[in-house]
């Protein structure tokens, strides 16, 4: 189950691979986001120095008081990969019209893992045609029960 999901991803993206990677975060931004708060719409994967950063996400202190007064809730916050993983998405990041987008935020055990997709933009008439599948299969669906 995913506790921060990026909803708007699948409207405009269409995934060609989908990744599963680890998060560096602070305790309270776990806290947080075990309890369901965060932001991944407007995210994105960049690669900097063989690195891996997840960056336009806002994950909000656990609680404001104790976070500190330098505290920023949109730093970018760097992924754990392996090397084989971190150079297809450098590649996917130099391709023409890719992109690699969080999708959603989930609990591994104890431990926190983001799901990153490498996807393609749709085109408008391509969100019109999902929009109508979706909204036929839920008509089926109502006929059925």
């Amino acid at each position: 189950m995913a506790l921060v999901q990026n909803k708007k991803a699948h409207l405009e993206y269409e995934f060609l691979d989908k990744i599963e990677a680890g998060i560096e975060l602070l305790g309270t931004e776990v806290k947080s986001v075990r309890a369901g708060r965060g932001k991944l719409e407007g995210g994105r994967i960049v690669v900097r120095g063989g690195e891996a950063y997840v960056v336009g996400i806002s994950i909000p202190p656990w609680q404001a008081i104790n976070a500190g007064e330098h505290y920023d809730s949109e730093r970018p916050r760097r992924l754990l990969l392996h090397r084989k993983e971190i150079a297809d998405i450098a590649a996917a990041e130099g391709a023409k019209g890719l992109t690699i987008v969080p999708i959603s935020m989930y609990n591994l055990g104890q431990k926190l893992k983001l799901e990153v997709a490498i996807a393609r933009g749709k085109k408008k008439r391509d969100k019109r045609q999902d929009l109508k599948k979706r909204d036929e299969e839920r008509r089926m669906r109502r006929k059925e029960l």
